[in-house]
């Protein structure tokens, strides 16, 4: 079947076909968000006087969907679209029909939802949305009858989207990555290859599993992420923490706390770039280190920050500030005869250890509280193996946050 200009796959084409309730559970790359954005497109357009909500656990994830089922919308129905004072935004699409579409962040008690009468609730990434918002935003559809449409990568095995697999009113599909005609064997090859069995069947076969479990709990996140952004305030004692894109990837974030309070860390701001060439990611390192005069900067070196981070310790400004925190043995001397190997699970149980203690302060953000959800670990013949699928911003905290230890390294930089 061809629609929306697009090729769909067989089990894309039942999907179509389904009424009702569904979920969809698949590896990355597969396309269900693709055919969810044309389902949409199609129920909105055939469907007068429609309450539409698409939800997420943030704002960024949820546009994704929106702008997919905008798009389809472009192709399907154009005309349909109203324009001038009721012209697309990025929160809602107004259709002649009285159909309305709606985009919105759940956040963490999905508060903000409250209020709405909903015909059709769809959740992007529904495994990473919070109970809580659920009981919020489920009464809306009570009065309507209204359908839920759930997508998403498994996460662990508990929670609302979980349960809906054995839920006789749900229409579930499951799709792997490998059964994906569109695939990029070399590719999967090479996840497979670097990632544990247990990464590769919850990200590329899109499987629940028994072995990845939760990193931060739900109420630690809640209890750290009260922080509120703030104006820079000169003579703080400021530190920097970047988790670089990867080949394949194409965000990079950059983290900064003040520790100008010993016994409580402040995180003050959390930047995000995309798609940005190694240089300018450099150079947005640069910007922020002329404002904040970082008394540190670490840095992932690893992969595609290498190049970064050697373009920072020949620059005059940074050379003696930038500290590479990586999963590898580092020399602590000028003369390289005393190393320390410094793992991942240092790093995150040090953030732990700090949130667990009350020593730090975490924004109240959506994107750091996703990031830090998504956090997961395992063990493979006792080694600590820590994996997720949204982890760049906490990368970058657990290096920010690595500055509470600073007295204890001896780390000689260029």
């Amino acid at each position: 079947m061809i629609t929306a200009g697009l090729k769909l796959d067989p089990w894309q084409e039942e999907v179509l076909k389904t009424e009702g309730n569904l979920c969809l559970r698949s590896g990355r790359q597969v396309g269900k968000s693709t055919i969810i954005g044309i389902k949409a497109a199609k129920y909105s357009l055939e469907n007068s006087n429609k309450l539409i909500m698409v939800i997420s656990k943030t704002e960024k994830q949820a546009q994704l969907l929106f702008s997919k089922i905008l798009n389809s919308l472009h192709f399907l129905g154009k005309k349909e679209i109203k324009k001038g004072k009721d012209r697309p935004t990025k929160h809602k699409i107004t259709l002649k029909n009285g159909s309305v579409i709606y985009c919105l962040p759940a956040g963490e008690t999905g508060y903000g939802l409250m209020g709405y009468t909903v015909d059709l609730l769809i959740a992007d990434e529904a495994a990473f949305i919070p109970p809580e918002v659920y009981h919020s935003i489920i009464p809306a559809l009570a009065i309507t009858k209204g359908n839920i449409w759930l997508l998403s990568t498994p996460f662990v095995k508990e929670g609302y989207y979980y349960d809906c697999f054995s839920d006789p009113t749900f229409t579930t599909f499951h799709q792997s990555s490998e059964d994906c005609p569109r695939r990029d064997e070399e590719f999967l090859a090479h996840k497979k290859a670097t990632l544990t069995r247990a990464q590769y069947a919850q990200m590329y076969l899109g499987l629940f599993v028994d072995e990845l479990k939760q990193f931060f709990s739900d109420d630690l996140i809640s209890q750290c992420c009260t922080g509120k952004r703030r104006p820079f305030i000169p003579n703080q004692e400021y530190y920097l923490g970047v988790d670089i894109a990867r080949m394949g990837e194409d965000e990079s974030t950059f983290e900064i706390i003040d520790r100008t309070n010993r016994e409580k860390l402040k995180h003050v701001e959390s930047i995000i770039t995309t798609h940005t060439l190694t240089t300018e990611t450099t150079s947005k390192i640069l910007e922020l280190h002329s404002k904040y005069h970082f008394k540190q900067i670490y840095v992932d070196s690893g992969g595609m920050g290498v190049g970064v981070f050697d373009q920072l310790l020949t620059t005059p400004a940074t050379s003696r500030k930038v500290i590479s925190i990586n999963d590898e043995a580092r020399p602590l001397t000028k003369d390289e005869k005393k190393r320390k190997r410094l793992i991942k699970e240092d790093i995150y149980n040090n953030l732990k250890m700090l949130m667990e203690r009350g020593e730090i302060i975490l924004l109240d953000d959506d994107e750091v509280k996703a990031s830090l959800k998504s956090v997961q670990y395992e063990y493979i013949k006792d080694k600590f193996i820590i994996s997720g699928q949204y982890t760049h911003i906490a990368e970058g905290l657990i290096r920010a946050a690595y500055c509470a230890k600073d007295k204890h390294l001896n780390i000689w930089c260029a």
